[in-house]
């Protein structure tokens, strides 16, 4: 089959299109058209980038969140489509340059005039802006904004996500959001603040990583501290009574569980008896 359609970036806004994971075709749709349709300039930093059309600067972490993927899935998935020749990906420590291969196959020249969306995901904002300028106007605000939110996307972190402090940040960050998947949790660029309370709750404190982890897990399963942790600075401010209150209530059922093992020996032992001492009496009978 051959030729093309049209795809309009408001299908993003759809509930089948938000459902996640996404699925490997959907990743490359969404690729596609993220993508800038036309050349543009970046500033990061002090750096001057020219972002070409049918490239975008985007991150790793920001796709992961994008498609409710695990980093090990998106680097092999991008790594696919390079070995392919669909994509060419350049990464360094401030970002990620994704450039689509034949772009102009997916979308013409023509219709890129007429594009009056910007690549970026915002589309509610962007109708809002179309009614109070003129198509020409819109389209300049558009592409403006686009570059700001690129700049946007670009952070970098004094903790890198590798870190063990951005790790167990970003663990508590998961646990929080499944138990209630409207909270306030930090974006990316936000999660050095996050980092740094756990920084101190190891460096300051004196706290391992698997006591943090294991603390964690605990007070996001309890009933009370679940709705009370919600950050990293309440983590660090109430571990010690986190973590005393944790080991009580492991030691409270290893207890039960030593109490209940004596409990069932002493049950079979007195049954032992009993077959003992009927056996006895059915001897002096005989």
């Amino acid at each position: 089959m051959q030729g093309w359609i049209k795809v309009h970036r408001c299908i993003k806004k759809n509930w089948l299109w938000q459902d996640k994971p996404f699925s490997k075709g959907q990743a490359w749709i969404d690729l596609i058209m993220m993508m800038n349709h036309e050349d543009r300039k970046v500033l990061i930093g002090n750096e001057l980038i020219l972002v070409e059309r049918g490239s975008r600067i985007t991150s790793i972490r920001k796709l992961c969140d994008r498609w409710g993927w695990s980093n090990t899935k998106l680097k092999n998935f991008l790594k696919i489509l390079e070995n392919d020749g669909m994509l060419i990906v350049k990464s360094d420590t401030k970002k990620t340059i994704i450039t689509v291969v034949n772009y102009n196959d997916y979308q013409s020249k023509d219709d890129s005039k007429n594009d009056a969306e910007a690549t970026d995901e915002r589309h509610e904002s962007d109708t809002k802006a179309t009614r109070k300028h003129t198509n020409k106007n819109v389209k300049n605000y558009k592409n403006e904004k686009n570059d700001k939110e690129d700049i946007k996307d670009i952070v970098e972190l004094k903790f890198n996500e590798e870190s063990i402090q951005y790790r167990l940040a970003n663990y508590l960050k998961k646990y929080i959001l499944k138990n209630n998947p409207k909270a306030r949790v930090p974006g990316l660029k936000d999660m050095d603040k996050w980092s740094i309370h756990i920084d101190r709750l190891i460096r300051l404190d004196g706290r391992t990583d698997e006591e943090v982890k294991k603390v964690i897990q605990w007070c996001q399963k309890d009933s009370f501290w679940m709705t009370n942790i919600l950050s990293t600075q309440k983590l660090r401010k109430n571990f010690d009574t986190l973590f005393l209150q944790m080991n009580n209530e492991r030691s409270k059922k290893s207890n039960g569980k030593g109490k209940q093992f004596e409990t069932n020996t002493e049950k079979i032992i007195d049954s032992v008896d009993a077959v003992k001492r009927f056996l006895e009496m059915e001897d002096e009978d005989g």
